[in-house]
């Protein structure tokens, strides 16, 4: 029998022709409803970003409850359960009470029109306004100045991680006017922590912080994160354990986070937190499970989330570093929103080959023929496979031991996790 909750969700999903609607009238109009509950949150660290939201609040949730503080934490998409969006004071939402929640938010809204992030969103607010908590870590679901998240008029930071091109239909064809919808996240006065951007994004958050009286910190000016992670802020510098999450790209990230618990008026246990974070889905190896079973003696399997070009430069620039010790082979599946030629095309010299794969399940992924095109048109030949045990079953023919790297959607990635388990 399935979850209540999957039934009310289902329900929330027709309320509004469109998946997404960028304006906050509807969300603002149902939380009014509801008795504000945007207001009566635990202090408030709101993240926007193209790449390394969700291992930032990792990091953040583990420096908090590493020194014994409660936190809350709103991400999404989720991976195989929709209740990993919402932390209840570090537990995932149970059951009951979600479905609880997701109900009295369909009553008070009374069948009027709301997309199913906002709508939902609104359900997080109302669990945490609830329940005691030091801290509420929010992720934007998309941009940031038309997000759902965005009510929250005085949060105690803001952060603004990697910023890249994703969803230019929703946050424009520029990198300008994609930093312009992330930094709309900033508030008046209240601080904002932001990782180096290309020069035309920096611009723009700069005049939004100017114009807003929000005081402005930066990488590489107001703290700076050095191999061996070296962190230095305020004057001082500490040298900090190598982060749980894998690859050189998060040490910014790790950087970002350490940088706003020194701002963050709460005891946070900084070292401690970044080697006890957990974020799947990102340079996961995958230990166990009916896939692992496929493989032979010294072969790995590795799974990453990652969809845009940024997450592809990324995971080339660690392919180039770390694991050039074995043959890489990629098992790529993508939505038809994404830029997928961008996403394979930093990869190229460091594969061997793979193969393309559908997103089971998912009505706007790529046919495994389609991506299978759309690899060879950034120059790599990756064979449509019907499954990914199939896609797996076709690398063992060649030289090994090699390193299989499934990625290019979280929603391939959730698929992996649960039926990998």
């Amino acid at each position: 029998m399935g979850r209540a909750s999957d039934q009310i969700l289902e329900r929330l999903r027709t309320l509004h022709p469109k998946v997404i609607d960028l304006v906050l009238d509807r969300i603002s109009r149902l939380l009014e409803d509801l008795g504000r509950p945007q207001e009566k949150l635990a202090p408030v660290v709101h993240v926007a970003g193209t790449n390394g939201k969700g291992s930032t609040l990792a990091y953040l949730r583990a420096m908090a409850e590493a020194a014994g503080k409660s936190v809350h934490v709103y991400i999404s998409p989720h991976l195989v359960r929709f209740a990993e969006r919402i932390t209840v004071a570090g537990s995932e939402i149970s059951e009951p009470e979600l479905a609880a929640l997701l109900e009295e938010c369909e009553r008070v809204n009374g069948g009027r029109p709301i997309t199913f992030f906002e709508i939902t969103t609104a359900a997080a607010f109302l669990a945490f306004s609830r329940r005691p908590a030091d801290l509420c870590l929010l992720e934007t679901g998309l941009g940031g100045r038309f997000d759902a998240t965005n009510v929250v008029a005085r949060p105690q930071l803001t952060l603004i991680t990697a910023i890249s091109f994703d969803h230019q239909a929703y946050l424009g064809d520029t990198l300008a006017a994609i930093a312009g919808e992330k930094a709309g996240i900033i508030k008046p006065g209240v601080p904002c922590l932001t990782l180096a951007q290309p020069p035309e994004a920096m611009a723009v958050i700069r005049a939004q912080a100017a114009e807003l009286d929000a005081p402005l910190l930066v990488e590489g000016e107001d703290w700076r994160i050095e191999p061996g992670l070296r962190f230095t802020m305020d004057g001082q510098t500490w040298d900090l354990p190598q982060p749980a999450l894998p690859g050189r790209h998060q040490w910014r990230n790790a950087g970002l986070a350490a940088a706003a618990a020194r701002r963050l008026p709460l005891e946070m246990d900084i070292a401690r937190g970044l080697e006890r974070a957990v974020w799947p889905a990102r340079l996961q190896r995958l230990k166990r499970g009916p896939l692992v079973d496929l493989l032979p003696a010294g072969w790995e399997l590795w799974l990453d989330g990652g969809h845009n070009p940024g997450a592809g430069e990324v995971l080339a620039e660690h392919a180039a570093r770390e694991w050039r010790d074995k043959p890489l082979d990629l098992l790529v599946g993508m939505l038809n929103t994404k830029d997928s030629i961008g996403f394979v095309d930093p990869l190229v010299p460091y594969v061997r080959g793979g193969a393309a794969v559908a997103i089971p399940g998912e009505a706007n992924s790529l046919s495994a023929q389609e991506m299978s095109a759309k690899a060879a048109a950034a120059g790599l030949d990756l064979p449509a496979a019907i499954s990914l045990e199939t896609a797996i079953k076709s690398r063992l023919n060649q030289s090994g031991p090699a390193r299989l790297l499934i990625c290019g959607s979280l929603y391939l990635a959730g698929t992996v996790l649960a039926e990998n388990s």
